[in-house]
């Protein structure tokens, strides 16, 4: 039993040395990337304009992270279309998000603008949806950011018709250091491996960079709603942002 436990917590160590690892790597080789990022955040809500933030599969999950979460923005959009996450068909998923056109009818139903920023995070970076995504926000002039895996992409080919991948057709694109195949941890005495990366490290992303852009318009004089949890002392101010915000959010 002690023996086994040891095990355990040895990859327990490894996947939090991998995962400490990643992000102390993806900050020091995309820094640039990340303030570019943040400005282009932050000149959006100064204008008045909306980040918005989508990807299928577990990439969804980068949206609803930055989406009426407790220290979050309310000027935050998440697109997140249901046929396109886990709980209503998990290869059902997989199908539409390489199934071409399918992203000019979900995102089509938002009114995305030049003065808008829309974040595509997508692993691979190769499936229909992403791509479609960007190229769609793109030709309505809002600057288009890409969370994707350098690594992966590099082992894997477009299933699009252009035979792009999301990084070709983003304004910017932030490798989120996320291994091809995504899982970090290989299981002794056996060919299988563990321990996904890369919603971690997008989540780190999109919320270093809200927060920086928060900061670098605090500085410059700009109020910013933000989401205090409603499970803590002081706030229940969610109700009156929600209220100021519902006209032009879908979903609060």
């Amino acid at each position: 039993m002690r023996a086994a436990a040891q095990d355990h917590m040895t990859l327990i160590d490894q996947y939090c040395d991998s995962i400490t690892d990643m992000l102390k790597k993806l900050v020091a080789t995309q820094r640039d990337r990340l303030a570019t990022a943040q400005s282009w955040v932050a000149d959006a809500l100064a204008e008045g304009g909306l980040v918005y933030v989508t990807g299928s599969g577990h990439s969804h999950i980068i949206a609803e992270e930055v989406f009426y979460r407790a220290g979050g923005a309310a000027a935050v959009q998440a697109i997140l279309d249901p046929a396109l996450m886990l709980h209503q068909g998990a290869q059902r998923s997989t199908v539409l998000e390489r199934l071409e056109g399918y992203a000019e009818i979900i995102l089509e139903e938002y009114p995305i603008g030049p003065r808008d920023v829309l974040f595509v995070a997508s692993n691979s970076g190769r499936n229909a949806f992403p791509i479609e995504a960007a190229l769609f926000a793109h030709e309505r002039g809002a600057k288009v950011i890409a969370i994707t895996s350098s690594d992966h992409a590099a082992h894997v080919t477009s299933r699009h018709k252009s035979g792009k991948m999301l990084s070709d057709v983003a304004d910017l694109v932030i490798d989120n250091q996320a291994p091809y195949g995504d899982a970090c941890l290989a299981i002794p005495n056996s060919d299988k491996r563990m321990g996904s990366t890369s919603t971690i490290s997008g989540t780190f992303i999109i919320n270093a960079v809200m927060a920086e852009a928060v900061a670098n318009l605090t500085r410059r004089g700009i109020p910013v709603d933000i989401y205090r949890s409603a499970n803590s002392g002081g706030g229940n101010d969610a109700g009156d942002i929600v209220k100021r915000w519902r006209p032009r959010i879908r979903g609060l």
